[in-house]
């Protein structure tokens, strides 16, 4: 029964980690009835979620994940918390694959869109992406490929009971909040684009507890990922930055010059035109600047500029595209 829990947390108290972890076992096992589980998700729209709160659920999620070993590789895993309702195209995706071109190893974690009209599952199955969970497929393809793609749903089975009330709401929860930090491959190397500057202090304190290597970007008009409409925010395990678009010489954007459509096919359509070399500027470079912050996050030794040179070199050369191509082989 969670009213007890609930009647402490309308009175403005919050939860241990063990708490948070037991709840969050408990709900996925679906022991409370939808509505209380709504009552739960919808503490956690009105205040922030704690590093205790948010280390016990990820306790909880990582519990009952099915992992897989990619340890021969180096990897690194780069996508957004979601739920910033910016509904941009697919960048996190797109610069997945550019960092792949460029030799880097990815492993990709995403989902289905819950606060946008296309996640990166729903953009790699319209591609003809097959989903899996079996070791020896992933790792085939990140040997062969260089990225692999981890559809969530497969990994944490505990996520099936919270879908359809998370699709029913359409409002980003705490599982937003979750998913970079779930990642069933444990990627030794992050970057992590985060809806607001209070999460981004949350994850860096709890990643800074990991031996992980990270970037975590924000930028301050509300995205969660290096959309160039404004100026951003990165932390990293150096120390935290803000960067203006001309500091990393490029144009600013407009909103609308990075909007990925109403629906999985617009997407689809815009994230083909970019892979193909056929993006308009302000998409590619939103696309290129997250891939070469986390190129920069794995080769801490390259300057920004030369990251920018790999990743547009993997882009304008076709190399991001011929990843995607050999990737749908290997199916």
């Amino acid at each position: 029964m969670l009213q007890p829990t609930l009647k402490r947390l309308f009175e403005y108290n919050t939860l241990s980690r063990e708490e948070a972890r037991d709840i969050l076992i408990n709900i996925t096992s679906e022991n409370y009835s939808k509505s209380e589980v709504v009552a739960f998700l919808s503490v956690f729209m009105m205040r922030a979620v704690t590093v205790e709160e948010l280390s016990g659920f990820r306790d909880g999620l990582l519990e009952q994940c099915k992992n897989i070993d990619l340890s021969d590789f180096q990897t690194i895993d780069m996508c957004g918390t979601g739920g910033d309702g910016k509904n941009t195209f697919n960048i996190s995706t797109l610069a997945s694959l550019v960092v792949a071109g460029a030799g880097y190893k990815v492993a990709k974690h995403g989902n289905a869109g819950v606060s946008s009209a296309c996640g990166s599952s729903n953009v790699m199955e319209y591609m003809g992406y097959k989903f899996t969970n079996d070791n020896d497929q992933l790792k085939k393809q990140i040997d062969q490929t260089g990225i692999c793609f981890m559809h969530a749903p497969l990994f944490h089975p505990a996520m099936k009971a919270v879908g359809p009330i998370r699709r029913e709401l359409g409002i980003k929860t705490f599982f937003n909040m979750l998913g970079p930090m779930v990642n069933p491959a444990s990627p030794q190397f992050q970057l992590v684009g985060v809806f607001s500057l209070e999460l981004a202090r949350i994850y860096q304190y709890i990643y800074q507890q990991s031996d992980k290597r990270f970037s975590i970007v924000h930028n301050i008009d509300g995205y969660d990922e290096v959309s160039l409409t404004d100026a951003f925010k990165v932390i990293s395990h150096k120390g935290e930055k803000l960067l203006k678009p001309e500091d990393i010489g490029m144009p600013a954007n407009k909103p609308e010059e990075i909007f990925g459509g109403d629906t999985v096919e617009e997407s689809a359509a815009i994230f083909k035109k970019v892979l193909a070399g056929n993006g308009s500027d302000a998409q590619n470079n939103a696309v290129l600047a997250n891939a070469a912050l986390a190129i920069q996050t794995m080769d801490e030794q390259l300057s920004f500029e030369q990251c920018l040179e790999k990743a547009t070199d993997s882009l304008k050369g076709g190399r991001a595209a011929t990843t995607m191509k050999k990737l749908l082989q290997t199916i």
